[in-house]
């Protein structure tokens, strides 16, 4: 199975992984609350004015709770659903080693290439590990859903009725020049991603009405809509750019000039689309911060990049990097019956992850006048047989995908709950009717390779959307054939694929499928110029805004956007704001349910499969946290090279 990631540079919740396929997502937000101190010297006060009328009394204690200048108080860290797991005194994140050792070398591999440096831009492929180099406004948690804590912001206020967010930066904060990290670098970092970045910041930063400089080391970001209630959220993820290091650049324009930032990592050494090394910046200001404590570990980083994932697999048993995510069943069943993994050199590892698996598919383009028949995306469907493929080329690894929030409580389950009822009755007449009146399956075959049932359905379904069958080719009405194209970057799902093309032939369809190179498929993706691919729709724990970049009718047509498939649905679109604005975490269910509900009713993909747990393999010379994380893997920034294992495989490769 292959690993479909996401555009790393998005300012979203961090996504899971696919896996041969899986994935990671939130929207009602909570900060620790600001008013107990403002309620109490209200309460002290209201003594001293015994004499004055009661309506006086309480107009003034009311004045007192919800004056901007008295009802808001910085914190340390918000979290989207209460408070932050970690107090305001914590030392370190718990899975980490706040002792582990620096030193030493990660090497790693990528598959492609990469033409710039920039990972925030739509233009180009960015080069692996180029986010290493910038810093963000706060700090994720990968034990929490979603929390964050203070980074390049010291401190962040967010005001009672959530129409502004205000960070304090921190005084000590530089980029790598030297130069201190300013308000006026942040306004910049805002509007320059909104305007000159990937189109989803656009997106993401939308209902941000204005950005101001409100002290020496403060800026303010006023929102439109005060009950998008994500939004400080997103903008504390927002990647901080340096101002004058830009100054007569093309932010737009794809460059291989290293850029100056202010995070933990510089880049070292590069060939431009075959291999990058970045060294850690061992005067870096943010190195004993709490979020930072026993992070960043290694002294380089590298990557060196292969076109064939073949290649890649026989360059990790010769040594040439030393660590890998596992994402072919085939590959984890067989290929690593060898002596460094006999000897123990090499060390296999299966962590189960609490991760929503989002959802991996064959997706159609509906801009296509060939994909836009219901029927038709349904009928297709019926040619996919999972379960054959599962046993020949899986092993049995993998669960059959029916959710696009896989692994999760956001999972559409049995028939609609009361409160999806309530979301979903206004739209009955849009809707079909069996997203009320039956529970969503997908078709199942014995496995055999032999299943005629599910292909005469496909063709029933076929005829009733005015396809025939002409001589062996299935044609519309006015003689057409149905032909069409599957594409991919890379080769490992032609195996899965092949199989289903081979069912679609029966049924008279001519498809086909073809690899294209790394740049020339992210630029169709981009434009939207393909019949069908296969990728992934990562979720987190509490999906919210980013889940208008993937299905909402305002960007079914804005180039680079997530909606990948053309979704331009009402319907869709007023789920996705009862989503968003959602004042409870059952509320929040119940919107991801309904419209996980929609969409598979729509049948707008047909769904691959998915894994709960995280299969990779290293080559045994790093020490590792006790507690590894819930949400993610944190390779990169929490293991250490451990020089006494270093020793043992250097000794065991000289023997030889």
């Amino acid at each position: 199975m292959t690993v479909r990631q996401q555009q790393p540079s998005f300012p979203r919740k961090r996504e899971s992984i696919a896996s041969d396929s899986e994935h990671m997502s939130p929207a009602v937000f909570q900060f620790v609350p600001p008013l107990d101190s403002c309620r109490a010297d209200a309460q002290r006060w209201i003594p001293a004015f015994a004499g004055m009328t009661i309506f006086f009394v309480v107009a003034l204690f009311l004045s007192f709770l919800i004056s901007p200048a008295l009802a808001q108080t910085p914190q340390y860290g918000i979290a989207l659903h209460g408070a932050p797991h970690y107090p305001a005194d914590f030392t370190h994140f718990d899975y980490v080693n706040p002792d582990a050792p620096k030193g030493g070398t990660l090497h790693l591999s990528a598959l492609g290439t990469f033409d710039t440096l920039n990972p925030f831009t739509l233009k180009g492929v960015a080069a692996e590990g180029s986010g290493l180099v910038f810093e963000t406004l706060m700090a994720r948690s990968m034990d929490e859903p979603y929390s964050q804590y203070g980074w390049v912001a010291q401190s962040v206020t967010v005001a009672p009725d959530h129409t502004w967010v205000s960070y304090q930066l921190r005084p000590q904060a530089k980029f790598q020049d030297g130069t201190p990290i300013t308000p006026e670098d942040v306004i910049f970092s805002f509007e320059t991603l909104r305007d000159k970045g990937h189109p989803s910041y656009r997106s993401y930063y939308k209902d941000v009405a204005k950005v101001e400089k409100t002290g020496p080391r403060e800026v303010r970001f006023t929102f439109r809509d005060a009950s998008n209630t994500e939004l400080p959220m997103i903008v504390g993820e927002m990647p901080v750019l340096c101002k004058h290091c830009w100054k007569g650049k093309d932010f737009a324009a794809t460059t291989l000039q290293p850029i100056i930032g202010s995070g933990p990592y510089k880049i070292e050494t590069m060939t431009p689309g075959r291999t990058i090394a970045y060294v850690r910046d061992k005067n870096w200001w943010a190195a004993d911060l709490p979020v930072n404590k026993g992070r960043y570990n290694f002294d380089h980083i590298t990557y060196d990049y292969y076109r064939d994932a073949t290649v890649a697999l026989e360059a990790f048993f010769a040594g040439r990097y030393d660590y890998r995510f596992e994402n072919i069943a085939k590959n984890w069943a067989l290929a690593y019956n060898t002596p460094a993994v006999q000897q123990g050199l090499i060390k296999k590892q299966e962590i189960k992850n609490e991760l929503p698996a989002g959802m991996q598919a064959f997706i159609f383009n509906t801009r296509r006048p060939l994909f836009q028949d219901r029927r038709v995306r349904e009928a297709l469907g019926y040619a996919f047989d999972f379960e054959w493929s599962n046993k020949n080329f899986a092993y049995g690894a993998y669960k059959r995908t029916s959710s696009y929030f896989e692994n999760s409580e956001l999972a559409a389950k049995g028939l609609p709950s009361p409160a999806e009822l309530k979301l979903l009755e206004p739209f009955r007449k849009q809707l079909p009717d069996d997203v009320f009146t039956k529970v969503f399956t997908l078709p199942k075959t014995d496995g055999s390779g032999e299943d005629r049932d599910n292909l005469r359905k496909a063709a029933d379904l076929l005829r009733d959307a005015g396809w025939t069958i002409k001589n062996g080719v299935l044609t519309d009405a006015q003689g057409h054939p149905f032909k069409f194209e599957i594409i991919d970057a890379e080769p490992m799902f032609e195996r899965w694929t092949e199989p289903f093309i081979t069912n679609l032939k029966r049924l008279g369809i001519d498809a086909t499928f073809r690899v294209v190179d790394t740049s020339q498929f992210q630029n169709r993706m981009d434009d939207f110029d393909f019949d069908m691919t296969i990728g992934v729709f990562g979720q987190s724990l509490s999906p919210g805004n980013e889940q208008f970049d993937m299905w909402g009718s305002s960007k079914a047509n804005v180039k680079g956007s997530r909606n990948l498939i053309g979704v331009h649905d009402p319907v869709v679109d007023a789920l996705l704001e009862k989503l968003v604005h959602a004042e409870s975490r059952e509320e929040l269910v119940a919107a991801c349910r309904a419209l996980d509900r929609v969409l598979l009713w729509q049948y707008y993909v047909i769904p691959h499969w998915y894994i709960g747990t995280y299969r990779i393999a290293y080559w045994d010379k790093f020490g590792q946290p006790k507690i590894a994380p819930k949400y993610g893997l944190a390779v990169e920034d929490s293991w250490w090279v451990d020089s006494g294992k270093v020793g043992r495989i250097d000794e065991a490769q000289n023997r030889k």
